[in-house]
């Protein structure tokens, strides 16, 4: 086998890693990242659950509800709207919110988010966030108190039924809860919530006995069974907080599972003496979180209760409060629920002081990049009124940030087309001596003052804010279901034509890696296009690469954010227009022509 030829085998062995690399690590983003389904399922005979039993754990600890698998009972399942009919409640009417609070156990357990539809059809169902216990897939917020460990004290239970003062929560009415444990101490619960998706939930305790009584308050986020989560290696799904001096904690439903035993059969990490920040759970668009007071100190927690199916539990518990007799206590926690726009997001973190709050958003590693990117983006669509049009113009500005640093680089190129015959003169004189013909190659290169990769600066340069737009594509709420234009109706999803069902003429489902619509073909091109216009380089291995790269990213690209393609397509449309520029500025003559006339050339010879 000849060196050329293994040289070829070589680059495109890199060339597939490359491929399945970046598959592995960016995966195909979905088209819409919602809550788990909350359709019909089959319903188990017999009463209807209407709320958890509390398993107390370890003394001082948060509860956790209990599921009936624990005592080899069978967990009732029913329908959704069935079980919302099993229990009296409260509705929660906000321009944002429909739902409603549950009385027995006084939980928010129903949770559904009137401006965000499952697909872009608008008659689609809204998205269902929270789920009361004997739906398929309960998710909840509880709160409560906890006595001392030995304490004989009457505490509201999961099925403790309260007493409403009001029918319904409203953004300028908040509810009531109360209930009397008959033995001195008179709970109450007071819900108030804004008009997008932060409620404040106000614990109160008045103890009209003899003694005193010291008691915890905690609050819990509770999600029963491991939902479907999309799997991105640059994307957290799953329980998530930031927890004072710890920062930002990001266990996911796996590893969780495997933590050390906190007791009994359940499993966590344990953040003790906190001072500022918030636990909850996330998915990719929406998120449950509790913010406790930021200047008192709590326990925060990550919890996995190994039952009929896993109850995973993010909690906070306060410090003791001892209420003297004919004394009053209470505490407040924030409860966020709902969408993760980046503006409310980030409002909740000023109004309420929440520390790092603004890190419910995956911003991922390159935040400095990632969240100003966002802004950019989110300022020129305000103007213009359309994300992809935005997207265009922000490629633009990026392309003038750096022209100064292209404008080397393609000086330098031209530069390397300049000395071209030189190159071919070394390689034929040392035909037989590879190490002599590089050396050579070297010394031409400093004589001449040419940097060798120079050519790939222009695409290096870009992917920091290649990967910051990604991001902002995959994870910002505000980029799902932002049309474009034609049929492009969602910039964070894929194109949904693709070439290989002859756009839609072939009733079949191909793999991801054959997910080739019209896009991605437009962004192969120019990035060929791109290519062609430099010289061949001399070294065999570098050549193969440079022809298999378009090949490459246009595969790989095709299952990306339409909005990424787009941006990727127009950036390459523009440097080719900058670089033929350059060249001309620079009495070098644009190889465009002559190496797409070669390609042509050697394959009529060959054939």
């Amino acid at each position: 086998m000849s060196d050329d030829n293994r040289n070829l085998i070589l680059a495109i062995g890199l060339s597939i890693a490359v491929l399945i690399g970046w598959t592995y690590f960016f995966g195909q983003p979905g088209q819409s990242a919602k809550p788990p389904a909350t359709q019909t399922a089959q319903q188990v005979p017999g009463q209807p659950q209407t709320g958890a039993a509390i398993q107390p754990g370890a003394p001082g600890q948060a509860p956790r509800p209990l599921d009936p698998g624990l005592t080899g009972q069978t967990p009732p399942v029913m329908t959704r709207e069935a079980a919302l009919k099993a229990s009296p409640r409260v509705a929660i009417d906000t321009p944002a919110i429909a739902g409603s609070v549950n009385l027995v156990g006084g939980r928010i357990d129903d949770v559904s988010l009137k401006q965000h539809r499952e697909t872009v059809n608008p008659n689609s169902p809204i998205i269902v966030l929270f789920e009361p216990v004997g739906a398929p897939d309960p998710y909840f917020a509880d709160f409560g108190w906890i006595g001392e460990a030995g304490a004989k004290v009457a505490l509201p239970q999961a099925n403790t039924l309260w007493t409403a003062d009001s029918d319904r929560l409203t953004p300028g009415k908040p509810l009531t809860l109360t209930w009397d444990n008959g033995q001195g101490l008179v709970f109450t619960r007071v819900i108030s919530v804004d008009d997008n998706a932060m409620f404040s939930v106000r614990q109160g305790v008045k103890n009209t006995g003899a003694a005193p009584v010291t008691l915890y308050p905690f609050s819990l986020i509770s999600r029963w069974g491991k939902p479907h989560t999309q799997g991105y290696f640059v994307l957290h799904e799953g329980p998530v907080g930031v927890l004072g001096k710890a920062g930002l904690q990001e266990p996911t439903y796996d590893k969780l599972a495997k933590n050390d035993i906190l007791y009994g059969n359940v499993r966590g990490q344990v953040f003790k003496d906190t001072v500022g920040g918030w636990i909850g759970v996330t998915d990719k668009y929406w998120a449950a979180a509790l913010a406790p007071n930021q200047e008192k100190p709590f326990e925060g927690r990550f919890t996995v209760t190994e039952a009929h199916k896993p109850i995973y539990q993010t909690d906070v518990r306060g410090a003791a409060i001892t209420i003297a007799p004919g004394a009053s206590a209470d505490d407040t926690v924030q409860l966020f629920a709902g969408a993760k726009e980046v503006a409310a997001i980030d409002g909740y973190e000023r109004k309420y002081g929440i520390k790092s709050f603004d890190l419910l958003i995956d911003w991922g590693w390159f935040y400095f990049i990632t969240k100003p990117m966002f802004f950019v983006l989110d300022f020129i669509f305000r103007l213009v009124g359309n994300f992809g049009i935005a997207i265009l113009l922000v490629t633009v500005l990026v392309k003038l940030v750096f022209f100064p640093l292209a404008n080397r680089s393609y000086a330098s190129m031209a530069k390397m087309k300049a000395v071209q015959p030189e190159m071919m003169a070394i390689r034929e004189r040392y035909a037989d001596d590879k190490v002599k013909q590089q050396q050579e190659t070297m010394e031409l290169y400093k004589r001449e003052k040419i940097n060798p990769v120079s050519g790939c600066l222009p695409m290096l340069i870009q992917i920091p804010v290649f990967f910051a737009l990604y991001k902002v594509l995959l994870v910002t709420i505000e980029m799902r279901h932002a049309p474009f234009f034609g049929w492009i109706r969602d910039l964070a999803a894929p194109d949904p034509t693709n070439l290989f069902t002859l756009f839609g003429l072939i009733p079949w489902n191909p793999p991801t890696l054959l997910h080739l619509g019209v896009w991605p073909i437009i962004m192969g091109v120019t990035m060929f296009l791109q290519m062609k216009m430099n010289p061949e380089p001399p070294d065999p291995v570098q050549k193969a690469m440079f022809s298999w790269m378009p090949v490459i990213f246009t595969f790989t690209l095709g299952s990306f954010p339409a909005g990424l393609v787009i941006y990727w397509s127009w950036n390459n449309l523009l440097s080719v227009l900058q670089q033929g520029f350059i060249m001309r500025k620079n009495g070098v003559k644009i190889e465009l022509f002559d190496n797409l006339k070669k390609m042509f050339t050697r394959k009529t010879k060959s054939a």
